[in-house]
């Protein structure tokens, strides 16, 4: 992939700068943060109410006039892959992320990624941008042979593995985007994660949120 972020629902300016941070370095959550902690001046940092937007604009825009580049990529065991995926909206509709892990076939985790969504967007949108979230990056590094995703909304299963049509308006572009990169893969299915199940892309997607709630 070359950099730029990926579609998404509306964002404030702000929150926008962020995720084109986050492209720079893949999504990679913690790198982004870390990158955008140490270009706050002072003690602040991306979530810090000390921190002030105008503080935040700038180091952000000199972060993206720098060289980012891509951590290294962790080598798998094989092709075989493990992706969980969640997405969350404070308000449903409301500030909304997007959280992927994606595992080798041992559960090594190889990359933690998130993003925010909009500003006003749905819950099953951000579970849709999750799945193209995860698997854009995980074709992006990778020459995947299978892939088992692990998800909690039987929206995105039934459309995606059941054929139905898209029931949320508008996430058609990410539903094309999806099934285009599943056709990449040869063997793919779902593992429906119960309520109670772990999720570690949980975490990702709420601080995705967190950012989709910046202003101006």
């Amino acid at each position: 992939m070359s950099g730029e972020p990926l579609p998404s629902e509306h964002l404030s300016p702000l929150a926008t700068l962020v995720d084109e941070v986050l492209a720079g370095v893949g999504y990679e959550m913690a790198v982004a943060t870390e990158l955008i902690d140490d270009a706050v001046p002072g003690y602040g940092g991306l979530f810090d109410p000390a921190t002030t937007p105008a503080e935040l604009r700038q180091a952000l825009e000199e972060l993206l006039s720098s060289d980012l580049g891509r951590p290294p990529i962790s080598e798998p065991t094989d092709r075989s892959f493990i992706l969980y995926v969640d997405g969350s909206s404070r308000g449903n509709p409301g500030p909304a992320g997007a959280g992927a892990v994606v595992m080798d076939s041992e559960e090594n985790r190889l990359a933690r990624l998130g993003r925010p969504v909009g500003s006003r967007a749905g819950n099953n949108t951000a579970e849709y941008v999750a799945l193209q979230l995860g698997l854009s990056e995980l074709l992006a590094r990778y020459e995947p042979h299978s892939v088992a995703v692990r998800i909690d909304s039987m929206t995105v299963i039934r459309d995606i593995w059941g054929g139905n049509d898209p029931t949320e308006p508008g996430v058609e572009t990410y539903s094309e985007a999806i099934a285009t990169a599943l056709a990449r893969v040869p063997n793919h299915w779902y593992e429906h994660l119960a309520d109670s199940d772990p999720n570690p892309a949980d975490a990702l997607a709420t601080v995705g949120s967190d950012i989709a709630a910046f202003g101006p």
